[in-house]
């Protein structure tokens, strides 16, 4: 993916807390873009069934977005579902991951073009949602596996695409087999940046590709024998391998 160049980065008081968006998509700011309802009265809303809740995909003339509302996972989902402690605006999972694809995609990164983020705030607690730009396909991996084999090729290119991000100091926090969607013409994209961030390279790196193995090991139980054994282990490894500092990735 070649550097893109974004429109100017804005930030303003919302009713019950603050928004950040690009200007050269947004013109009309407000809460209401972060609606489901809204979009629904539209007839511009496609709920798909997602990790936590559902996705919602809007369609509005030009228009192709991704709303997603920042939802818990673990343990702690069981007793506060969307809630977050509240530690300053910049701090707010849903600016920090904006601000964050923001700099991914002037990077050139294969990333989703972040349209605007919002937090409301309820004393203490906060709430968040992100909408960014759909991707040219909804293909993740795991479903791609579930589908057919994919070719050393096709692994080669999953393991270019995560390469490229230690590669730039870029951490993702929950690298999995449903955060990789798969392309045409071998494209790769990464989803998913919340708690990531920029760090310098370390034992970090391999904890990322880890937790992606355990993801593809979990996935592949459910799928016939040849989706994912070590072989194609190893071609996602020379994927990677090609971004090492010493390569041009």
């Amino acid at each position: 993916m070649d550097t893109v160049s974004a429109g100017p980065e804005v930030e303003v008081r919302t009713a019950r807390g603050a928004m950040l968006y690009d200007a050269s998509c947004i013109d009309q700011p407000g809460d209401s873009l972060f609606e489901r309802a809204y979009w629904r009265s539209r007839g511009a809303l496609e709920e798909v069934a997602g990790g936590r809740g559902t996705v919602a995909f809007i369609r509005d003339g030009a228009r192709r977005w991704v709303l997603r509302h920042f939802r818990r996972g673990g343990f702690l989902a069981r007793f506060v579902d969307d809630t977050y402690l509240w530690a300053g605006a910049d701090g707010t999972r849903s600016f920090t991951e904006w601000r964050l694809l923001r700099r991914l995609r002037e990077w050139g990164l294969p990333v989703p073009r972040p349209i605007a983020a919002r937090y409301t705030r309820s004393g203490l607690a906060y709430r968040a949602d992100l909408i960014t730009e759909e991707l040219p396909s909804r293909l993740t991996l795991a479903q791609a596996l579930a589908a057919q084999p994919l070719d050393p090729a096709g692994w080669r290119a999953v393991g270019q695409c995560v390469g490229t991000l230690p590669s730039h100091g870029v951490r993702h926090a929950d690298l999995n087999a449903n955060n990789l969607l798969l392309g045409a013409q071998g494209a790769v994209y990464v989803l998913d940046f919340d708690r990531g961030g920029i760090e310098p390279r370390g034992d970090w790196e391999q904890r990322v590709i880890e937790r992606l193995h355990r993801s593809l090991e979990k996935v592949s139980r459910d799928l016939p024998a040849g989706r994912f054994d070590a072989a194609q282990w190893d071609e996602f490894l020379q994927g990677v391998a090609a971004c090492a500092p010493s390569t041009s990735c």
